[in-house]
């Protein structure tokens, strides 16, 4: 059997992978990957957005060799050296004063809303475990996280859902403000929702947010595990809106392609877990903190996010200049964008991937760019004359 057919056979169907038209991936360098043909692809979908340097980047690769040839794991009944530094270089570079490693954005999240839980109880109120969140957010798969987003779609099948969670209209203060009780111990939202179709938050929700939360003594929960870690510009999204949050959370990039979850906190959230309320035996693993700690190199090293920052406006300028048919919207941050279709955007997709170019299609009518953090400008051209002709094609059909 060939590999195609060893995962159809023996891997759960969890994934919309139809033979043939999914790709067999078989290496990567840089900002491409390589079919078991040997045709190689601009991948701008990069991991959804875990690849942030692109494929294999060689002082992610040795940081990683070199760490593994030393330990591997311990377990968190012991301290090992790249842990206790990535979290200082975490601490040093947002507004956290602690952070919690585990291995996912999901379970990221699912720290985040125990911690929230726990602090409501202790600081306002006994009830208070319900928390706010967005809707079209997507805050993962586990049970808590999927209850979070506000999607009915990913509920379907899976009911009853986990109690305790409220969902208000996204950029809309008023929305949020209208179901604080004294049952709510924290409102959450992703400061660029990402699956839900790449939407920017405005400043004033957030900054009206950050008031609420100060107002009634909830925490304010930022889902970063997506448009964290320099994809926006910055090395924290929340840092273009002049608002800090009491809890957010890390993931994706922040590993180079290792699984990694961060939940940080700052104040008296950052102190409300004590031994035995929350645990992960493989967060914080020795190799996957080195990998971190040498992907915070890079992110942090002088002109990277400016640059970052550019490339994303060059993106977004040059998309709007090509006047493709059927272009409704484009919308984004940095490295994160979005356009939006009145037709078929999943056509599109796939005519893109037979030309050349890997870009993901959310809801059937919006293309998510999500370009390594490494790419050129010459590399952006050719993903947009590659989309180009693409939507020029799918107008013949």
């Amino acid at each position: 059997m060939d590999t195609k057919e060893l995962a159809a056979n023996y891997i759960m169907n969890t994934y919309n992978r139809p033979p043939e038209t999914t790709l067999y991936l078989t290496h990567g360098r840089g900002p491409y990957v390589f079919d078991e043909h040997g045709k190689r692809y601009l991948d701008f979908v990069s991991g959804l957005a875990v690849n942030s340097l692109g494929h294999c980047h060689p002082h992610v690769v040795e940081a990683i060799c070199k760490q593994a040839e030393q330990l591997m794991h311990a377990s968190n009944l012991y301290f090992t050296e790249p842990q206790a530094r990535l979290a200082k270089r975490l601490v040093e570079n947002s507004c956290a004063d602690k952070v919690f490693f585990c291995n996912s954005g999901a379970e990221a999240n699912e720290a985040a809303i125990k911690l929230a839980r726990k602090y409501g109880k202790k600081y306002r109120h006994p009830d208070a475990h319900e928390i706010i969140t967005a809707t079209r957010s997507f805050h993962g798969r586990t049970l808590a996280a999927v209850t979070a987003t506000g999607q009915p779609k990913y509920h379907q099948g899976f009911e009853p859902m986990v109690s305790g969670f409220r969902y208000a209209e996204f950029n809309n203060l008023t929305s949020f403000a209208g179901l604080v009780t004294e049952k709510t111990c924290a409102i959450m939202v992703e400061p660029v929702q990402g699956e839900g179709g790449v939407y920017p938050a405005t400043a004033e929700f957030l900054q009206g947010l950050r008031n609420l939360c100060d107002k009634y003594g909830l925490l304010l929960i930022f889902d970063e595990v997506q448009c964290g870690m320099g994809r926006t510009g910055k090395l924290f999204a929340y840092e273009h809106y002049g608002v800090e949050p009491d809890v957010f959370t890390l993931a994706k990039a922040l590993g180079g392609g290792l699984p990694i979850g961060v939940m940080a906190a700052r104040d008296r959230a950052a102190d409300i877990f004590v031994p035995g309320d929350h645990a992960s035996t493989f967060g914080g693993n020795p190799v996957v903190c080195a990998a971190a700690n040498a992907v915070l190199d890079l992110l942090t090293a002088e002109g990277f996010l400016e640059n970052v920052a550019r490339l994303g406006a060059y993106f977004c300028r040059r998309l709007l200049e090509l006047k493709l048919p059927g272009l409704v919207e484009v919308r984004g941050l940095g490295l994160m964008i979005g356009a939006e279709f009145d037709g078929d955007a999943a056509r599109v997709a796939g005519l893109c991937q037979e030309k050349g170019l890997l870009v993901n299609c959310i809801g059937g009518k919006i293309l998510r760019f999500l370009p390594p953090l490494i790419a050129t400008p010459a590399e952006v051209d050719e993903a947009l004359a590659i989309l180009q002709e693409a939507c020029a094609q799918a107008m013949k059909a």
